[in-house]
């Protein structure tokens, strides 16, 4: 994992944290951003002692800004469909892996940051965060899934919306339609421990404070994720991976379809050891309960 040039990879208990450490271009992701994140990917899920997956961007700018407009504006249609299917190929085996996958959304999220944001599981946004499809204001459509995944979190009406005009929303307007799980924002007496605002305060002072303002709630953000990801680790780590592939295959199938592949997963787990010693550790406990 010491190889990847553009992946942070930290691991905390059974949590792993995987960071798109390219700052200077707000974690955009090229073509190397991409295969690190393959990689990454790969090495987290074959490693059995990493029970959840966040993932987030370094620094407190940028979750991830998407495609690099940079790279894309010199490329040719062939390329750009290389571009898009590399993209899209890292994704969906982000979508599909069986470890639950938590967003740490913090400042942008737009275009295939967004993209990257949808896959996860759940997606948990800091108060600054602004996510959003503006792929028609520099002429193209999203492309790394927006257009299909966005209709299905918030429905066709609002997802047309967000697309067709490009916009960017808050992280409250992303929560409010059903794109983030949870935001994330400082109390006041946790803004105030950066120092107090001041109309007084010169410019690179008030720049410093705003700096640490913005660690402060990156820290609880992470903190917050690092939160849902131990209580998911707790749980039998079969039943979770079971639930999330139902999950997903049961939102494009009929309900009768999704019913009866809830039947086999259910009875699948019966095979497995941890069913038996959590049903015999719940009794157990209900027991000592009553014994009291």
């Amino acid at each position: 994992m010491s190889n990847l040039k553009y992946i942070q990879i930290e691991t905390d208990a059974n949590t792993a944290i995987v960071k798109i450490n390219r700052p200077e271009a707000l974690n955009a992701m090229n073509f190397e951003v991409i295969s690190d994140l393959s990689n990454a990917m790969d090495n987290v899920g074959a490693d059995d002692a990493i029970k959840v997956v966040i993932i987030t961007g370094a620094g407190e700018r940028s979750f991830c800004a998407g495609a690099d407009i940079s790279y894309m504006v010199k490329i040719d249609p062939i390329t750009a469909e290389k571009y898009a299917s590399s993209a899209q190929s890292v994704l969906s085996k982000i979508e599909k892996l069986e470890k639950p996958v938590i967003a740490a959304v913090n400042g942008f999220a737009l275009g295939g940051g967004c993209e990257l944001a949808m896959v996860c599981d759940m997606r948990v946004a800091s108060s600054n965060a602004k996510m959003g499809q503006p792929e028609v204001t520099i002429g193209i459509p999203p492309g790394w899934g927006g257009t299909q995944r966005l209709m299905r979190l918030v429905g066709p009406a609002k997802a047309k919306e967000l697309v067709f005009t490009g916009k960017m929303i808050s992280a409250t307007d992303a929560y409010e339609i059903g794109l983030v799980n949870k935001v994330v924002s400082l109390t006041s007496e946790e803004e105030l421990s950066a120092g107090p605002p001041s109309q007084e305060l010169d410019k690179a002072k008030e720049k410093e404070r705003a700096g640490l303002v913005a660690k402060l709630l990156n820290n609880k953000l992470m903190a917050e994720c690092s939160a849902i990801a131990k209580e998911i680790s707790k749980n039998s780590s079969t039943a979770v991976k079971v639930s999330k592939t139902l999950i997903n295959k049961g939102m494009d199938a009929d309900l009768e379809t999704g019913l009866r592949l809830e039947i086999y997963g259910w009875a699948l787990c019966f095979a497995h050891e941890d069913r038996q010693k959590m049903m015999s550790a719940f009794l157990d406990k209900g027991k000592k309960k009553e014994g009291k």
